[in-house]
C-alpha cells in the first residue's frame, strides 16, 4: 500500500561487480541495487563459490518473509475490527461508525510502518491485484499473498470469536436494505479514492512520503465513513470473506470482492493516465516570449 507506482518491496540483492552494473534491476522481483530504508545489502563473499544459489537462497526466504508479513499484517486488521466490533457489543453499546472508521484507519497506519518495508503493507487483496496489474508486483507472487490474506482474515475471525465470544453474524458487511447497486458503487469509489492516493505519494517529495502511513490512514478512515452507511464499509475483500467463510453466509459477499478489485484498478490506471507517465512538459523558447 506503500504505492502503486513503486514496488513497495525492496530488496537490494547485489553480486560485487562493476560499477556500471550497481544499478542494473533485479527484474524478477521488480527491485533495484539503489538501497532504501529496511533493504537489505548481500556481498558475495557470503556465498563463496556459489553465488547464484545463494542469491537464489535470499530471494526466496524474503518472499517468505513478504508472505508471512502480509498473513500477519492482514491478522491483525481484521481482528482489531473484530475487537471493536465485540467490544462495543460487550458494552452494550450500537456499533459506532465513528468507532470502526477510527479502529481501521490506525490498524493501518501502524501496519504500514510496520511491515511496510518488508511487503508494501498490502493488507487487501484488491490493493495486490491492482498493484500487479498497473505497477511492477509481479503477478507469480500474487497467489501467495491473496492465500496469505485469506488465511489472516479466516484466522483472526476465529480468534476474535474464541477470545469475546460474539456471533460472526456481526462482522458480515451487507448491503442496507439489500440495496446491492448502492453498495457496489460506494464501495467501487471508495477503493479508487485509495489507490490512487496511494499511487499519488510515489510522486511527493521524500519527506512527505514519510507521513504516507498517516495519510493511507487518514483515507481509510474517509472510506469507512462514506461507505458504512449504504455497504458497511469493508474494501478490503479480505476482511469480508473472512467472517463470511467462519460463519457460512456468503450472501451478497460478490460485491465486496468484485466492487473492490475493480474499483482498486480503475483508480490505480486513472492516475497513471492524468500523470501521462512518460510525458513531461517543456516550454518551447516562443513560449517564453
Amino acid at each position: 500500500m506503500n504505492s502503486l507506482l513503486e514496488d513497495p518491496t525492496p530488496v537490494d540483492v547485489s553480486i560485487e561487480a562493476p560499477a556500471n552494473n550497481e544499478s542494473k534491476n533485479d527484474q524478477e522481483t521488480g527491485t533495484n541495487v539503489n538501497s532504501r530504508s529496511g533493504e537489505l545489502l548481500i556481498k558475495n563473499q557470503s556465498f563463496g563459490f556459489f553465488p547464484r544459489i545463494g542469491l537464489g537462497l535470499l530471494r526466496m526466504a524474503f518472499r517468505k518473509m513478504q508472505v508471512l508479513a502480509e498473513a500477519i499484517g492482514t491478522f491483525t486488521l481484521v481482528f482489531c475490527i473484530c475487537a471493536i466490533i465485540s467490544s462495543m457489543e460487550l458494552m452494550k453499546g450500537q456499533i459506532g461508525l465513528m468507532e470502526y472508521a477510527t479502529t481501521a484507519a490506525l490498524t493501518v497506519v501502524v501496519l504500514v510502518y510496520a511491515i511496510g518495508a518488508i511487503s508494501g503493507a498490502h493488507v487487501n487483496p484488491a490493493i495486490t491485484i491492482a498493484y500487479a496489474t498497473v505497477g511492477p508486483f509481479p503477478w507469480s507472487m500474487v497467489p501467495f499473498y491473496l492465500l496469505a490474506q485469506l488465511g489472516g482474515s479466516v484466522l483472526a475471525t476465529y480468534a476474535g470469536k474464541l477470545v469475546y465470544g460474539f456471533k460472526t453474524d456481526l462482522l458480515l458487511t451487507k448491503p442496507l436494505h439489500g440495496r446491492c447497486t448502492a453498495a457496489f458503487s460506494v464501495e467501487f469509489i471508495a477503493t479508487s479514492i485509495l489507490v490512487f492516493l496511494a499511487a499519488a505519494l510515489t510522486e511527493t517529495p521524500q519527506s512527505v512520503q514519510s507521513l504516507s502511513g498517516l495519510v493511507v490512514g487518514v483515507s481509510i478512515g474517509l472510506g469507512v465513513l462514506i461507505t458504512g452507511p449504504i455497504s458497511g464499509g469493508s474494501l478490503n475483500p479480505a476482511r469480508s470473506l473472512g467472517p463470511a467463510i467462519v460463519s457460512g453466509d456468503f450472501s451478497f459477499l460478490w460485491i465486496y470482492i468484485a466492487a473492490p478489485i475493480i474499483g482498486a484498478i480503475f483508480g490505480g490506471i486513472l492516475y497513471r493516465l492524468i500523470r501521462l507517465e512518460g510525458w513531461s512538459y517543456r516550454p518551447s523558447p516562443s513560449s517564453q516570449n
